[in-house]
């Protein structure tokens, strides 16, 4: 909110940062609709391609799910705070392996020290710019799983180590909650059972795997790495709030893959972090129309944020 006092007055603020219930709900509906819908496509017409389809719509769906959470962290999803909480983790965190109470402490710290030497998301945005070759690296180990899964076996040998060892786990939560992920499984090991014995008894025993842990170490790791290049790669370090953070336009097909629930808008969210997600597309517009345009680092689309990250340079 401190930076968006320098832009914006309390007046012009304080709608675009009212909660609604309504709102939280029927996105909420939304994000697993689109998951049930996307398994319904398979099941209507079955075949590779509809397959492929379904891993891409349910991992970006995924992703949905964190930009939800993440709204939860901000007690922006919901008015009502004991809803917001239980909804953000049980619905919308553990069925991707997160903890709200760990993310929200390590990203209210991000923004307060955003592109500063005390932002724990700094390791994200350092390595930017990088070569076209660094790129296509990260690219390929995130759709083939091996990010997703390496992340998996960190999660899973840190949850082991819950009950004896302290220093271990405080050590790794900053590093589980950038990704998204919890320092311990259990918690969410229901909700995985609950998802598995659902999926087994619509479908068949292998849909828990092929239709949500596939996608979750797959899609979900892509459109996550581009989500954090967007929003801080290759980025001014410093605090100016329109230059140390990026908004980047996407239309329908990106919204639908890669950019759900307006986390492109992520300038607008640091200007006013309390701004409910359906809100910040409004947020933009008003910063336009006070003229700030010129001011404001704003990418056409993703394929200009992956050319100013280093998608241009050759270098290997």
């Amino acid at each position: 909110m401190a930076a968006g006092k320098n832009f914006l007055t309390p007046e012009e603020i304080r709608p675009l940062a009212q909660r609604s219930d309504w709102m939280g709900a029927g996105l909420l509906l939304h994000c697993w609709g689109v998951i049930a819908a996307a398994i319904a496509l398979y099941v209507w017409a079955p075949s590779a391609l509809t397959f492929l389809l379904a891993v891409v719509l349910i991992g970006s769906r995924q992703l949905g799910l964190a930009i939800l959470m993440h709204d939860a962290a901000h007690n922006a999803l919901f008015a009502n705070r004991y809803v917001n909480d239980w909804v953000g983790q049980w619905l919308c965190g553990r069925p991707i392996l997160a903890d709200l109470p760990s993310y929200r402490n390590y990203h209210l710290t991000h923004h307060r020290f955003t592109q500063t030497e005390k932002d724990p998301d700094l390791r994200l945005s350092r390595p930017f710019p990088t070569s076209r070759a660094s790129l296509i690296r990260k690219i390929i180990r995130d759709i083939t799983g091996q990010t997703g899964a390496k992340q998996l076996i960190a999660q899973l040998r840190l949850s082991f180590q819950v009950a004896w060892d302290p220093d271990a786990i405080a050590a790794s939560k900053g590093e589980m909650a950038q990704a998204f992920k919890s320092v311990s499984l259990r918690p969410a090991l229901f909700i995985h059972l609950m998802l598995f014995a659902l999926l087994w008894t619509i479908g068949s025993w292998w849909w828990y795997f092929a239709f949500w842990l596939l996608p979750l170490l797959t899609w979900f790791q892509l459109v996550l790495r581009l989500r954090n290049i967007a929003e801080h790669g290759a980025t001014e370090a410093s605090q100016n709030p329109l230059q140390n953070v990026r908004t980047t336009r996407a239309g329908p097909l990106m919204g639908l893959i890669v950019a759900p629930y307006w986390v492109n808008y992520h300038l607008e969210h640091h200007l006013v972090m309390h701004v409910p997600c359906w809100n910040l597309p409004k947020l933009h517009r008003l910063m336009l129309k006070k003229g700030h345009e010129p001011e404001m680092r704003v990418a056409r689309n993703y394929w200009q944020v992956l050319g100013e990250v280093g998608w241009r340079n050759q270098t290997v």
